[in-house]
């Protein structure tokens, strides 16, 4: 896991519990889209560090705050995430117009994308640069949300892609989930394309 990924998912914490809402772990898991067991050990690690505070609520409770340390923590990580994000979204514009002008010269008529959020909008622009269909998104978490003014699918309906068509994933954060997601689905994994490393530094595409 990069330095990256473990800002972004402290901070992901951090906002949930200053929200001032009374969360359980399995709320905050669902709520910052990490596994329940990440959750228990991120918590550890901000209590270690100073940054919440955990409270008994009985019956066998418990409420967490963000303390004055935490709030400055949180201030750090979301200007240094800023920076790095500023960082990954140029080189993600540079990164998928090459993909898009590479597809485009091995004849690929369409793509997918595979996960909806910042990226996949960069990804978008970069794709009005050459002659390939956007065929739509797939994002479970967002399925039926609208997307450049297409319905969002879900995995299960990404099956019997034409030949001319290809997938990419369009999400840094997330990249991994939405690979296992697609092989999953019964996708045929030579047809995804990834401008980022995944898990094992293995690159789909």
């Amino acid at each position: 896991m990069n330095d990256i990924e473990e800002s972004h998912r402290s901070l992901r914490l951090l906002e949930e519990i200053s929200s001032g809402d009374e969360l359980t772990q399995r709320d905050l898991s669902d709520r910052a889209g990490m596994a329940l067991g990440l959750v228990n050990a991120y918590l550890k690690n901000l209590v270690a560090k100073g940054y919440i505070k955990i409270s008994a609520i009985p019956p066998k409770r418990f409420r967490y705050y963000v303390t004055p340390k935490g709030f400055v923590e949180k201030s750090r990580l979301t200007y240094h995430l800023l920076q790095n994000y500023t960082r990954i979204f140029r080189e993600a514009r540079r990164d998928y117009s090459a993909l898009f002008h590479r597809l485009h010269a091995q004849g690929v008529s369409g793509v997918y994308f595979a996960g909806v959020d910042e990226v996949a909008e960069i990804a978008y622009l970069s794709l009005q640069e050459v002659d390939v269909e956007f065929l739509g998104a797939v994002d479970t978490g967002r399925r039926g949300e609208s997307f450049f003014k297409t319905r969002i699918l879900g995995f299960d309906e990404l099956e019997g892609l034409s030949p001319g068509a290809r997938v990419v994933i369009t999400t840094y954060n997330r990249r991994d989930a939405v690979y296992r997601r697609l092989a999953e689905a019964g996708v045929d994994m030579g047809l995804v394309h990834s401008i980022y490393p995944l898990t094992g530094g293995r690159k789909a595409g």
